[in-house]
This record gives structure tokens, sequence and C-alpha cells, in this order.
């Protein structure tokens, strides 16, 4: 028997710009809940935000898909009493902007005392941050790219915006959990910098800054602490290849006929290579042994030993070559479909990664155009008829 989406009857309303609250809302939408996100009419700072197809950001259609989307002027008193009524009554809100005394927990909460409300930041102290200048601070960029490079080296992916979203549904099902338990509300507060400092820590980033006197530097693309690095085949492909336990270890030694010259550098330096501590310390010169055998083969000669001998690797990709190459990253794989987005095109599209063995899934849909559903939330959350709808829009409160 299948069940509806976990999260069915949950109703958030979202007042959010940027990565990671839009991404929160998101992740509660693939799981069932009505999201509503509001814009400023024509939509906010992030609407035209990189990449752009045709003249629409593919940025902003990924992290709004699903929701609904209703444009209110927040500038005027009448536009924020609106969204104050929306947020009164869905329950639940979800936003990343500055918070003002008609917004806030303490003003509205008054009106629904179980209200639940996330609140996400730069700095736990409310200053402004965002994931690169969180990131820039923390020490990652001082640590990535090649050995012997000065000064750092920026990522491409905003992890810690990413991380906050995904921590940000998880904070709303946790306070609507209690809220089912004790009837009361929750005001929390998540912070970009204190997501990535907790990261930090629970990996061992900062006890190792606090306890070991040479400080971590740059190893290119060897993984730090076991064994792992980029290689590239005889057609110009490159691959990484990973060996965290001992069995992966063994695997790779196996699949690159390697036990031979493995047991000699063993024995010339009295160690074992099953400890993956060894194999870091010993890293180039077990490189120079896999390097070869490697270079003598394409990637389709590489990918069959391996995936016959279970060697933990896989191949660099772009994200071209993710499309046209891997299975994964297609409509066989249940997490994607392709979805028509008007004005873009036909694109693949993902659900949730999360799967409930017994519930329906949530197929994924396209972004909704700026403000298209407007008039339908007024009319079905707060009850505005069609005059007075008419006389909203007249007063350039919310779109025609």
């Amino acid at each position: 028997m299948s069940h509806p989406p976990v999260l069915t009857g949950l109703r958030v309303v979202e007042v959010s710009a940027f990565v990671a609250a839009p991404l929160g809302g998101a992740t509660l939408v693939e799981l069932g809940a009505d999201v509503v996100r509001v814009d400023p009419p024509g939509g906010g700072v992030d609407v035209r935000r990189w990449p752009i197809h045709k003249g629409h950001s593919l940025y902003w259609n990924g992290l709004n898909q699903g929701k609904r989307s209703v444009n209110i002027d927040m500038r005027s008193e009448r536009g924020r009493a609106l969204v104050a009524d929306l947020i009164v009554e869905a329950g639940a809100v979800l936003t990343n902007l500055p918070i003002v005394d008609w917004i806030s927990y303490e003003t509205l909460s008054r009106r629904r005392p179980d209200l639940i409300m996330v609140v996400i930041t730069g700095n736990p102290d409310g200053s402004t941050a965002v994931d690169y200048t969180v990131n820039a601070a923390l020490g990652f960029p001082m640590i990535t790219g090649p050995e012997g490079l000065s000064g750092p080296v920026n990522h491409v992916l905003p992890v810690w915006d990413a991380l906050t979203g995904y921590l940000a549904a998880t904070a709303i099902v946790a306070a609507e959990l209690d809220r089912v338990k004790r009837g009361t509300g929750s005001l929390i507060r998540i912070s970009l910098s204190d997501v990535a400092l907790s990261v930090a820590a629970h990996l061992g980033f900062i006890a190792e800054a606090q306890l070991v006197d040479e400080p971590r530097r740059r190893y290119g693309n060897d993984l730090f602490g076991s064994y792992g690095r980029d290689f590239k085949t005889a057609d110009g492909r490159q691959v990484i290849i990973i060996a965290l336990t001992p069995r992966q270890w063994t695997n790779l030694i196996d699949a690159t006929e390697s036990r031979q010259k493995i047991g000699a550098l063993e024995r010339a330096q009295g160690i074992s290579l099953d400890d993956e501590g060894n194999r870091w310390m010993r890293r180039d010169a077990i490189t120079a042994i896999i390097e070869p055998w490697v270079a003598n083969r394409t990637l389709a000669e590489v990918r069959r030993v391996f995936e016959r001998h279970r060697v933990l690797w896989g191949p660099y990709q772009s994200f071209k070559e993710l499309l046209a190459e891997d299975p994964r990253a297609t409509r066989e794989n249940p997490l994607f479909a392709e979805v028509l987005q008007p004005d873009i095109g036909s694109i693949l599209t993902a659900s949730s990664p999360v799967f409930f063995a017994d519930r329906k899934r949530v197929p994924p849909t396209g972004a909704p155009a700026m403000g298209q559903h407007t008039h339908e939330v007024l009319r079905s959350w707060l009850g505005l008829g069609t005059d007075g709808l008419a006389r909203l829009a007249a007063e350039g409160v919310i779109p025609r």
C-alpha cells in the first residue's frame, strides 16, 4: 500500500534570496510540503542570476521547482500585512532576509503561538556573510589546490549554503514534530558560519589546528591520510582511484597486477600497506607503481578491469560528459524526469533523493512563473474575493 508523501499537509511560507533558504524550501517541496515563495513584483535580487538560458535563470528555476510563487510589494503597509497573514495562516516560515518588527517571531507568534520560524543568517550575530566569505575565513582555500601554490583557491560549489539549506529543512521537520507533541512553536536560528564551523569540527580540522604544530598544507589531488588521487588514461581521460580499506587496497593491487612490486616496496620499507596511514606516507612510491598501468589502458579498458575487481574508482567528467556517458544522470534513474519548463525547454529535473518505500514519490515539476500563484493563494488561504484582489492590484501591492 502506498501512502501520501511524508510531508503532505505541511505548509510553509518562504521569504528568501540566494541559495540556503530556497534550497531548504525546495527540499520540503520534494517531500510533499506546500511551500509558497513570496517575492516582490517582478522578482527579487536573484531572479536573473546566472546561468541564464533564453533570458531565464536556470539557477532560480532549479531552486524553486515545485513551489508556488506569490508576488507582494512588501514595501507597502498593506503588502506587509498580507505576508504576515500568509505566515500566520501557514504556521511556518523560512527566511534568510533581515528580520524587522513586522515579520519578527515576537510579533507573529502573538497571533499564532505555535508558529515555526527558521531564520538563516550569515553569522550568528546576524551580520552579513555568504558561502564564499565564510569558506574564505574557514581555511579550506589555503589547503586546496596544487602543492607549492601560494594564495587561496576558491571553491565553485557553495557547500555551506547547501548544507544550511538541508539543515533548515530538517529544523522545520523537527519543529513540526515538537509542535505535534507539545503544541508549541519554535524560533530557530541557523548561520552559515556556524554550519561551516560545525562540519570543520566534526571532520577534525579544528582539533588538528589546535593540537598539531605543523599546519595542514596543500597536497594537490592526493587524498589526505589515505591513498587516492587522479590518473590519466591512454586515451587522455582522467580517473580517480581510492583505497580507504584493506579490501579496497587488495582489490586495487589485484586489478593493476601490482602485487609483486607492492610486496617489494613493503619489504624495503619494513611496513604493511594494508594500513592507510602507511599508504599515505608512501603515496608517491605507490603512484609510481599504479600510474604506468593506468597510462597504458583506455578508459574503457580501465573500467572493465576495475569493475571486475570492484576497485573504488570513478571517471572525471565534465557536466556535458556526465549527461552523455553516465547512466545515473538519465531518466533511467528514478531520481529524474524530463520536465517541460515554459520558455526554457525540456530539462532533466530531480525529485527528492530521499526515497520512502511505502510512500508516493513527489514527481519533479518545473518552477513557477514569477507571481503565478498570487491570486490563487490569497484567495484560498486568506479568503480574498475578486474585488479585493482587484483593489490590491490597482494599488500595485500585487500583480494584476
